[in-house]
C-alpha cells in the first residue's frame, strides 16, 4: 500500500512491485471497514493504521435493509416481516448463550432473506410468513446447542402467533438418504436425518460449512451419507434424461485431508521467491 501510495504522490505512471512494473491508476481508493469485537477479526497493526484516516461510521438500520431485500425478492408482506426478521435476531442476540460459533449481526440476516427468496421461488404456494419461519429456522436450527432450541421455539410461538412450519417437500432426499443407510448397514435414526436435511439446506445456501460435535456423534456419517444421497439422486435425473442445467440435485465429490499432516503454506497456497510462475 505505501508503494503504491509513494506513486500516487509522485505522480508516477508505472510503479515497481515485488520486482514487478505495475501500472498506476490515479483514481484507486483504499478503503478498510473495521468491525471490532466481531469473530476472528484483530486489531490493524500501527505501522499499517498509520496510513488510514480513520471515519465514524454508523450504526446500519436494518429494518430498512431487510425490507429492501424482501422487496427485491418478490415479497409483498415485506414491511412485516422486516420487522419480524430483525426483532427475532435482536431477541436471539439478547436471550440465547454466547457461543463462539453463533453470529446475530448484518451478514447472519442477509443470509436469512436470501434463503427466504429462494424458497419462496422453489415453494410459491406457501405463504409469505410460512416462508420466512422455515428460512429461518433451517439457517440457524442446525447450530443451535440443545438448551437454546427450547428458547429459540419460544421465541417463535411470541413472534409467529398461529403459524406453523411448512413440511419439509424434499421426500426424493428422504428416501434416497434411507437409501444410502441401508447400503452401509446403518441405522436409520431419527436425529441423524435431521442433521443431514439440516446439513444440506445449508449447504445450499452457504459456500463453506463446518461439522462441530463431540466424537462419534455422527459428524462423518452425516455428510458422507448426504454426498451418496445425492449422487444417487443425480443418476436418477440423468437416467430421466433430464437436461444438465435442469438437475435439482447436483452430483458430490469430495477429497480428504488432513491438515496436521500438511503444513500451513501446503493447504492454502503460498507466493515462492525462489521460483515465481
Amino acid at each position: 500500500m505505501l508503494t503504491i501510495l509513494d506513486a500516487l504522490k509522485k505522480g508516477e505512471a508505472q510503479t515497481s512491485f515485488m520486482d514487478t512494473t505495475i501500472q498506476v491508476q490515479k483514481d484507486v481508493g483504499l478503503f478498510i471497514t473495521m468491525n471490532p469485537g466481531y469473530a476472528g477479526r484483530s486489531e490493524l497493526p500501527d505501522n499499517l493504521k498509520a496510513l488510514f484516516r480513520p471515519v465514524a461510521m454508523m450504526v446500519p438500520d436494518f429494518n430498512t435493509i431487510a425490507k429492501i431485500i424482501l422487496m427485491s425478492e418478490g415479497f409483498k408482506q415485506n414491511d412485516a416481516l422486516a420487522k419480524k426478521v430483525v426483532t427475532i435476531y435482536e431477541l436471539m442476540k439478547k436471550q440465547l448463550s454466547k457461543q463462539d460459533h453463533y453470529d446475530f449481526g448484518m451478514r447472519a440476516v442477509k443470509s436469512v432473506l436470501n434463503a427466504s427468496g429462494r424458497v419462496k421461488r422453489e415453494r410459491p404456494d406457501l405463504d409469505e410468513f410460512s416462508v420466512a419461519i422455515k428460512a429461518i429456522r433451517d439457517m440457524n436450527l442446525s447450530k443451535f446447542i440443545a438448551e437454546d432450541v427450547v428458547l429459540f421455539d419460544n421465541l417463535f410461538i411470541d413472534l409467529f402467533p398461529g403459524c406453523e412450519e411448512p413440511d419439509n417437500d424434499n421426500d426424493d432426499l428422504l428416501l434416497a438418504i434411507e437409501d444410502s443407510l441401508k447400503k452401509k448397514n446403518l441405522q436409520l435414526n431419527e436425529n441423524l436425518v435431521v442433521k443431514i436435511f439440516q446439513l444440506y439446506e445449508n449447504k445450499v445456501t452457504r459456500h463453506g460449512n463446518m461439522l462441530v460435535g463431540a466424537t462419534m456423534s455422527g459428524k462423518t456419517t452425516a455428510w458422507t451419507i448426504l454426498a451418496d444421497a445425492l449422487n444417487i439422486l443425480n443418476a436418477e435425473e440423468k437416467e430421466k434424461g433430464v437436461k444438465q442445467e435442469d438437475h435439482k440435485y447436483q452430483s458430490v465429490k469430495w477429497e480428504s485431508i488432513n491438515p496436521k499432516s500438511i503444513s500451513t503454506n501446503e493447504l492454502y497456497g503460498y507466493f515462492d521467491d525462489a521460483n515465481p510462475p
